[in-house]
């Protein structure tokens, strides 16, 4: 399980929305900022920091696998601080 953003006080473990079950290969290039997620959950890369090997992991359409109940997704606001503060692309 990742966190797509520190957690807020704001949301409760029930509702929180900023976690994502990951691999543990994707995990770890999630979390160093070579992996982040647009707001419609297309899966974006850090350029020229992704190995060939890593890419054979991911989803071959490029995009999250979101939940089928939209309020269990991924919530915007912390894709987008994700982008704004970690992600290296």
């Amino acid at each position: 399980m990742s966190w797509v953003t520190p957690n807020f006080p704001w949301i409760s473990l029930q509702e929180n929305r900023a976690r994502l079950a990951l691999s543990g290969t994707v995990h770890w290039t999630f979390d160093r900022g070579l992996i982040s997620i647009a707001d419609n959950h297309e899966l974006l890369f850090a350029k020229g920091k992704i190995p060939e090997p890593v890419m054979g992991l991911l989803n071959p359409d490029r995009r999250l696998l979101a939940p089928s109940r939209p309020e269990q997704a991924p919530h915007p606001i912390f894709l987008r601080w994700r982008r704004e503060n970690v992600f290296k692309g």
